[in-house]
């Protein structure tokens, strides 16, 4: 993959880039209204969601930092973007042009304050790994193999000028109105700020990794603070590849089972017991040894759950307060899908729409063992996501609804069951993380 020289750090520069990735939009629309003439509705809107797709990628593939990240969290949206997008934005996750070698040495210079050869016994200036917000390069210090995470540079400082242009494409994609709309923006805005700062990654990591290291078939990398920064990460060098790698060609149902006990019992027990959880479950961020270990990468996003919606969110997890009128309104209420100033035509639709998702969105909580590899389960949420995606009478209310909480709590289910789905895992013990 070629490499960049540059990446646009001011805001005129990351602007001007955005402006030109919409003109070719604007073109991308212009063919697609001369296409409908002569081929059929669904061609037609089939070449425009790829043709904006690639656009819109190479656009923010370039701009990296925050604007790329939207694009990764996108991608594990599947119910809601058309696969095209999908399929371009899952890049994002893993998969991204590097940094050249000249401007790895000087970012590196600029957050360390030496050459990387004046720490490292050896440092590979190639990127084996580029992803939305920093690359990873290999280095050996003391005959020990290492994995360094270097920022992008201009990523931190460009976060709110990033999002601002990004927001009213957010706002039509998701129908977002209203005046307390910021506060799902500032809830992105604080979490992508602190993804960028290292250190508080480091600690996080280590912290999540002596909690959770006594879980079965699950490895973390030590990290190492004397060769990091804000701005730089030195760890293990971890053996493994990737899981969606792995996914593709895996046909060992016991090796799937494994991974997927690991994974599940990895994300209970830091909600459940920690209440915080690595937000961030993206195939990107695991890798699977050649024993079937899970081995979990970059704990920059993590999200803690705050009591008050800890408690009604996972009670609407339990199908006797789903199948409660009174209960599950009581719970939405709580929860901010519903509010005070709402219509009864809103209620009525809102409560029935709920009750509905929720229905088949916590079905693997309502067994002792539940089967991942079922398509028939990802299928009905696809069915009703694609439903209500098309629903007129949804866009005519306020899309803004939930606690902000929503944003990265959902997000970190729509991965791991994604994830889960992808390993092919047929048989999950769902409360089987009690016992740690």
């Amino acid at each position: 993959m070629k490499s960049i020289n540059s990446i646009p750090t001011s805001k005129i520069q990351r602007a001007g880039k955005l402006v030109t990735t919409g003109a070719k939009v604007g073109v991308n629309y212009l063919k697609y209204y001369g296409e409908k003439m002569v081929k059929s509705e669904l061609e037609a809107k089939e070449n425009l969601n790829k043709n904006n797709a690639e656009d819109i990628y190479s656009g923010l593939k370039q701009l990296k930092g925050s604007a790329l990240k939207v694009a990764q969290m996108l991608s594990m949206e599947k119910s809601i973007l058309p696969k095209a997008y999908v399929d371009k934005f899952s890049l994002a996750q893993f998969s991204v042009p590097p940094l050249s070698p000249p401007l790895v040495i000087k970012t590196f210079k600029k957050y360390f304050g030496n050459h990387p050869n004046q720490i490292f016994d050896e440092f590979d200036s190639e990127s084996v790994n580029a992803a939305s917000i920093g690359q990873v390069h290999i280095a050996e210090k003391d005959g020990k193999k290492l994995a360094v995470k270097i920022q992008y540079p201009g990523v931190a400082n460009s976060i709110k000028s990033d999002l601002a242009l990004i927001k009213p494409i957010a706002i039509k994609m998701f129908n977002i109105k209203g005046e307390d709309s910021d506060k799902y923006f500032q809830e992105v805005e604080d979490k992508l700020v602190k993804e960028t700062n290292y250190d508080l990654e480091i600690s996080q990591s280590k912290e999540i990794a002596k909690s959770c290291i006594h879980i079965p078939n699950l490895l973390f990398p030590e990290y190492y603070e004397d060769y990091s920064s804000d701005r730089i990460i030195t760890m293990d060098f971890m053996k493994g590849e990737h899981l969606s790698e792995f996914a593709k060609y895996n046909s060992d149902t016991k090796k799937a089972n494994q991974l997927g006990q690991a994974l599940w019992d990895f994300y209970m027990f830091q909600i459940h017991t920690l209440k915080k959880v690595h937000a961030d479950p993206h195939p990107g961020n695991f890798l699977i040894n050649e024993d079937a270990q899970l081995i979990a990468l970059d704990f920059g996003c993590m999200k803690s759950i705050p009591d008050n919606f800890y408690v009604p969110y996972f009670e609407l997890s339990d199908k006797n307060i789903i199948d409660n009128p009174i209960l599950f309104k009581e719970k939405l209420y709580e929860l901010e899908i519903l509010t005070p100033t709402d219509t009864n035509e809103e209620l009525t639709f809102f409560t029935a729409m709920f009750h509905e998702l929720l229905s088949v969105f916590t079905l693997p909580f309502h067994v002792a063992i539940f089967d991942f590899s079922n398509p028939e389960f990802f299928s009905k949420i696809g069915d009703l996501a694609e439903r209500y995606s098309k629903s007129t009478e949804l866009r005519k209310f306020n899309g803004n609804r939930g606690s902000k909480h929503f944003i990265y709590i959902n997000r970190t289910f729509f991965g791991l069951y994604s994830l889960m789905f992808d390993l092919k895992a047929s048989a999950v013990k769902i409360n089987q993380f009690k016992n740690y």
